[in-house]
């Protein structure tokens, strides 16, 4: 623990300010996650997370330079035509959504790839850090990157926060949302928009590999351990917020480490905690109560107090 300590005491203004940024960006998909997983839309997550790297690497094709803007853009256009051609495929009929997502990674995916390995081959391509885009690297952003990702969590964070009746109505009962007035269809857009948002802001420090992760685990543990909605939204941003900044002091301790992989792992972690000792459907927690019931049962019986409430 201590070491730990050490290690963020000697970090650098700015490299405070990426642990702080990555915390905040955490929380932000923590509760985008959350509502992803109400909505059955974790591997949606991995599709568009997947869908972004080509507009990643055609932004920076365009202006032959690391411009975060460009690139941005870029990443964020491509994520959206992803995630209409699901929704073009999935309407069809004859494809299921499940189907049309992993469909629409791959070739995504696979394209980014490809046009990775094309630019690397230009002038300078090489030295253009595009490859930290894929599985994330906090330590190479600047002090205008780290603004955009904190602005955006920020963003994202009251976003969900004050629509948080809005959110909970359409989640759990959207014909009854319809029916009180509510636009389900614009609640609908933002909700697709803010997890594109969030992702695209994400993948320079967690990885367009990974980034479905740190979407998927918080909410995902945070599930063992309440039953409301509320709860299950401030758990996951608390998870979310502790695997960033947990995963990027890691990653800034050693020289061109990788922050996905680390994030990822300290995600995992909560998760594991979380399965094990979660106090809703924790295997311990039921494990203890299943052999307390065990044990009722056993006293019952030799006392004749289960025998007389069988016969009554």
């Amino acid at each position: 623990m201590s070491g730990w300590i050490d290690g963020l005491l000697s970090l650098s203004q700015n490299a405070r300010w990426v642990l702080f940024s990555s915390m905040l960006l955490g929380m932000a998909s923590g509760l985008i996650g959350c509502l992803a997983y109400w909505k059955r839309h974790s591997l949606m997550s991995d599709a568009l997370a997947h869908a972004a790297l080509p507009g990643v690497i055609i932004g920076f094709a365009l202006l032959g330079q690391k411009n975060l803007t460009a690139m941005t853009l870029g990443a964020a256009a491509s994520a959206l035509l992803g995630g209409w051609l699901i929704q073009a495929i999935r309407s069809s009929g004859r494809i299921k959504e499940d189907t049309a997502m992993g469909l629409v990674l791959s070739i995504f995916f696979g394209f980014g790839i490809m046009l990775l390995a094309l630019v690397n081959r230009l002038p300078g391509g090489g030295q253009s850090g595009l490859d930290s885009f894929i599985f994330g690297q906090a330590a190479a952003m600047v002090r205008s990157d780290v603004i955009i990702m904190s602005a955006v969590a920020i963003g994202v964070v009251l976003l969900v926060a004050v629509g948080f009746k809005e959110w909970k109505l359409l989640l759990f009962d959207p014909s009854f949302a319809r029916g009180v007035g509510l636009p389900v269809r614009l609640l609908d857009t933002v909700y697709m928009a803010a997890l594109v948002v969030v992702i695209v802001v994400g993948i320079q420090a967690v990885g367009v590999v990974l980034m479905a992760a740190l979407l998927i685990l918080p909410g995902l543990s945070a599930r063992y351990w309440t039953r409301s909605f509320g709860g299950m939204l401030a758990v996951s941003a608390l998870f979310g917020g502790a695997a960033g900044a947990l995963g990027t002091l890691a990653s800034t301790m050693g020289r061109g480490w990788p922050t996905g992989p680390f994030i990822v792992l300290a995600a995992s972690a909560l998760f594991a905690v979380s399965l094990l000792f979660g106090l809703r459907k924790g295997l311990v927690p039921a494990l203890a109560a299943s052999g307390m019931r065990v044990r009722r049962e056993v006293v019952g019986d030799a006392t004749g107090e289960g025998g007389r409430g069988k016969r009554q």
